[in-house]
């Protein structure tokens, strides 16, 4: 069975103090990653435009008094109804994520999904914040008061384009941040339907403002003295770009950069099981999410059935165009991003890496990669983020060597075990530099309900996940009758 493969997309505008502007188109196009086809011209908010999105997002930061519940309710109440505005649009978000990530259908309506349940988790979060906490002060009035830092610039990448724009506007909104969002100018469509769903939600002024454009926009926002708070998903030269110029007034950050995830096979591991879980984790929104696994290290003598065991499993996959019902993966979202990834593997293969890519690729003129096994390279060369249907692994004499390996260069972000024996695995996956580590499994959720994943060293600052989500946003204020008779 297959869907209409054709579609149209609308030129994304600005949403700016509460209204919709057009945008300054430019000389390139956004285009369909499974044919080629331009779907909209690229666009750019006029830096006028941003700069009355600024003025605004302040003016009601210092506006509002956030200690009273006037405020958490009012925006518990939106993004309530923000979720079933998404609710009834969960198709049109599902079809035009697949149209600019790539990413099959079928995954893509999963996703959006668990969209209104993120949005009202969001509101539920907000409602019960402790706005206003008494401390323990011997007596005396002392109390926490938890404020929004202040206007938050959001910055979300390519690869999910309605789910990440949606959960963190939703977190910022319910601290109370003034947000500007600013989603990639290779896949903006998403990121417009979303907004579309808050502003029709009847948000308080200048809670969410729209902005598009490339990396002068993006820069022009994060540097801005305004924005108090920068939350980006993205490369790590963006994401150092963007602490730079976050230096000058301190701002706070949440930068997720990713990298290249371990994943150790220990010797008791089940060679389908790890072949599935991997081929789960590489083929996971077409492996462009920055958790995916990318450096495998197994015992050597499960090299080689692994290799075959994974080659086995792609080449039974459906390689296909992202609106096709029949799809299991589709292409990759963006030409450069195609570039670069057939770029990494040639230099796998310049590693000495043996590259086995046996998937069967459509005839369509699109960005279509099969999944791919690079073999055989030095593992402490072998340090670059793949994100794509892209694994290396390599050979290794002891767990020990392994953990070394993923440490030695470490993402930081994810990492993987796979071993029949569970509390052995967990207790390896606990060694290893990683926010986040994944036992005989690559889901995309997180781990648990309560999970609160930092990013180590490379993979960037801060953190994510439900227990973090809007503390991020937050700080805190301790206000109190202080007195004599304390020392000092």
């Amino acid at each position: 069975m297959t869907t209409e493969t054709t579609t149209t997309l609308a030129q994304p505008r600005s949403y700016i103090a509460g209204e919709w502007v057009e945008c300054e188109t430019l000389d390139t196009w956004n285009v369909d990653p499974n044919t080629g086809e331009p779907v909209h011209r690229t666009v750019t908010t006029t830096h006028a435009d941003l700069d009355r999105a600024l003025d605004l997002a302040q003016r009601v930061y210092d506006a509002t008094d956030f200690t009273t519940d006037d405020v958490r309710i009012e925006r518990a109440e939106a993004l309530e109804r923000a979720a079933g505005f998404v609710e009834q649009r969960l198709e049109e978000i599902a079809r035009v994520d697949a149209l600019t990530s790539g990413t099959a259908i079928g995954a893509t309506r999963k996703l959006a999904a668990f969209l209104p349940h993120r949005l009202r988790g969001a509101a539920a979060e907000a409602r019960n914040i402790a706005r206003v906490t008494a401390l323990s002060a011997g007596g005396r009035d002392v109390r926490l008061h938890r404020i929004p830092w202040g206007p938050a610039a959001i910055l979300t990448p390519w690869n999910g384009p309605s789910f990440i724009p949606a959960a963190k506007t939703a977190s910022a909104i319910a601290a109370g941040c003034p947000v500007i969002l600013k989603p990639s100018e290779h896949a903006p469509a998403s990121a417009q339907v979303i907004a579309e769903c808050f502003v029709d939600a009847g948000l308080p002024d200048g809670a969410l403002q729209l902005v598009h454009g490339t990396g002068d926009i993006g820069a022009a926002l994060t540097g801005d003295r305004r924005v108090q708070v920068v939350s980006f998903t993205g490369g790590p030269g963006a994401g150092r770009a963007i602490a730079r110029a976050a230096a000058e007034d301190f701002k706070v950050l949440q930068l997720e950069l990713g990298g290249n995830n371990p994943v150790i096979v220990l010797d008791d591991a089940d060679v389908d099981v790890t072949a599935d879980g991997i081929l789960t984790g590489m083929t996971n929104l077409n492996g462009q999410w920055c958790e995916g696994p990318g450096k495998v290290l197994a015992p050597q003598h499960l090299v080689q059935p692994l290799r075959e065991a994974l080659g086995e499993r792609i080449a039974q996959l459906r390689i296909g165009h992202s609106l096709d019902e029949a799809t299991d993966i589709g292409p990759i979202s963006n030409e450069p991003h195609y570039r670069t990834l057939r770029q990494r593997i040639d230099g796998l293969r310049g590693l000495g890496a043996e590259i086995d890519a046996p998937g069967v690729l459509p005839d369509l003129a699109g960005f279509f990669l099969s999944p791919t096994v690079a073999t055989g390279s030095d593992p402490d060369r072998t340090t670059a983020e793949l994100f794509g249907p892209v694994v290396s692994l390599h050979g290794v004499e002891s767990e020990e060597e392994a953990l070394r390996a993923a440490n030695a260069h470490p993402s930081g972000l994810d990492a993987y075990v796979f071993g029949t024996d569970t509390d052995r695995a967990i207790a390896v996956g606990a060694r290893i530099k990683s926010g986040e580590v994944r036992v005989n499994g690559a889901k995309v959720a997180d781990l648990g309900d309560d999970s609160a994943q930092s990013f180590w060293g490379p993979s960037g600052i801060g953190g994510h996940g439900p227990a973090e989500s809007i503390r991020v946003f937050c700080g805190d204020r301790v206000v109190g009758v202080d007195s004599p008779d304390l020392p000092m």
